[in-house]
């Protein structure tokens, strides 16, 4: 008796959902282009990360091969996106990660995917919503944070310092702008995407203006030097540099591959695209080449801002905060960190925008499904999942609010592998599963010494149980991951 129940429940929670379930139709509206979906994976990729993350990694990491490290994460970031790309053209429905392992691995793993989506993007959210709220206070003088220091300090251990009104303001207001339209809210992504990308033009533009090629051929001595000026000392006997050694690899190769794991991370929100299968008009051609098309132009763009920026100044020298404002004074351009702080406010603006706009959709998903509470698949005669919108708006805006984000964000580095990974492994099966509607009898066959070497020319129930178990025993192995200590 105890293990029917067992078998029962295994069943159940292994079970598949149909590509095609019968009876389910989508209430959305087929209203998004292909220029709507790239500007959508542009906008919440390339987001205030081009304005920091260069000096950062250039600075203590790469020096200026971080253009090599940018296009060593755009390779991976790439395969990554095939991998998307052709399950939103086999699978063209809404929920990304969640349900393409639902169509392929089975139920319980389908809804670990989706709590550990929504949680990345719920925290994605709060704490672009905080780096929002703090850029803009910082170009006031930091009104608001004083404001709120002096008047409503918390001071308890896990929480802010103070509620960030503005950042939990601002999430409610483009949870309203989500809400009221799918289309409308991709216009003003695109204004912001634009306006962001002609920015990042005059940075590129400026940088290879006023850049000098010796900064990328320092020589040793003068790092040594360096090294004993931040140290205030009057030698350089018997001193390493802190800076490397010199030339276009100063951290050597090692440090360019630690700083292709960090910049991994800004390819990060292309996977937006892909919840939006039942909102494309062809989605079997707009999903991969909006994925495929966002990823290159943020590719460029973090490559030829990173060649700018290194160029414009020697790396050992940038701000890892704000390097651009900083390169901008140091070739005599002052006055252009304001069109930076404007193209930074963009930026986060679109990656706002990309990280709340599949959160709802991803909720919508699993609540079709029975996974979460009905009225959350209610949609608009826009086509916009309201309720969801709402909802998760609403869940934000709070942690945005009250706490400190800082431990929760190093979280979704490992959310993010995990998505990436689970998806490429569920294409895998997906290829090798057989059809549904094939004749899965039991039948007994000849089996031929060395048939291994002839597989069968399409999928059969076979190839897709040797795939799973594949699968499994790979996931097993211990795998080393030395960017981890970086």
């Amino acid at each position: 008796m105890s293990c029917g129940w067992v078998k029962s429940l295994l069943v159940s929670v292994s079970q598949r959902k149909p590509l095609e379930p019968e009876g389910e139709q989508s209430t959305f509206n087929r209203c998004l282009t292909t220029l709507d979906l790239v500007a959508l994976g542009v906008g919440s990729t390339l987001g205030a990360g081009v304005y920091v993350l260069s000096g950062e990694v250039a600075r203590d990491t790469a020096g200026p091969s971080i253009m090599v490290s940018f296009f060593i994460a755009a390779l991976a970031s790439i395969f990554a996106g095939l991998c998307y790309a052709e399950f939103g053209s086999r699978v063209p429905k809404t929920g990304s990660a969640y349900l393409y392992s639902y169509v392929t691995v089975g139920e319980l793993l389908a809804f670990i995917t989706g709590w550990n989506l929504l949680l990345s993007y719920v925290i994605g959210t709060s704490s672009v919503a905080l780096a929002w709220s703090g850029t803009f206070d910082d170009l006031i003088g930091g009104v608001i944070s004083k404001f709120f220091e002096e008047n409503a300090a918390m001071g308890l251990a896990g929480l802010a310092p103070y509620p960030d009104v503005f950042a939990a303001a601002l999430i409610i207001i483009l949870s309203g702008v989500l809400a009221f339209g799918v289309k409308e809210s991709t216009t003003i992504n695109k204004i912001f995407t634009a306006v962001n990308i002609l920015v990042l033009l005059f940075v590129i533009i400026s940088g290879f203006i006023k850049g000098n090629i010796s900064n990328w051929q320092i020589s040793e001595e003068t790092l040594l030097n360096a090294t004993a000026e931040l140290k205030n000392l009057s030698s350089t006997a018997n001193l390493t540099s802190v800076y490397g050694e010199g030339g276009f690899f100063p951290y050597g190769f090692t440090g360019t591959m630690a700083g292709a794991a960090t910049c991994f991370y800004a390819f990060v929100g292309f996977d937006c695209i892909a919840t939006t299968g039942e909102e494309v008009k062809n989605p079997q051609k707009s999903i991969p080449f909006g994925i495929v098309a966002s990823l290159l132009i943020c590719f460029l763009a973090y490559f030829a801002v990173s060649a700018a920026l290194t160029l414009m100044m020697p790396y050992y020298m940038l701000n890892e905060k704000s390097p651009l404002p900083v390169a901008f004074e140091y070739i005599g351009w002052g006055p252009a960190k304001y069109a930076v702080a404007v193209g930074s406010l963009c930026a986060l603006s679109t990656s706002l925008l990309g990280s709340m706009f599949p959160m709802p959709r991803v909720i919508f998903a699993m609540a079709r499904d029975g996974l979460l509470f009905k009225p959350l698949t209610k949609v608009t005669a826009k086509g916009s999942p309201a309720v969801a919108t709402i909802a998760s708006g609403i869940v934000a805006a709070i942690m945005a609010l009250l706490f400190d984000l800082d431990a929760l964000v190093e979280m979704m580095s490992i959310g993010t592998l995990f998505a990436y990974t689970l998806v490429a492994v569920c294409i895998l099966i997906l290829r090798y599963q057989a059809d549904p509607s094939e004749d899965t009898d039991l039948k007994f066959k000849s089996i031929k010494k060395f048939g291994f070497l002839n597989p069968p020319s399409s999928p059969t129930p076979a190839t897709s149980r040797t795939v799973k178990i594949l699968t499994m025993i790979s996931s097993k192995l211990p795998v080393p991951l030395p960017f981890l200590d970086h």
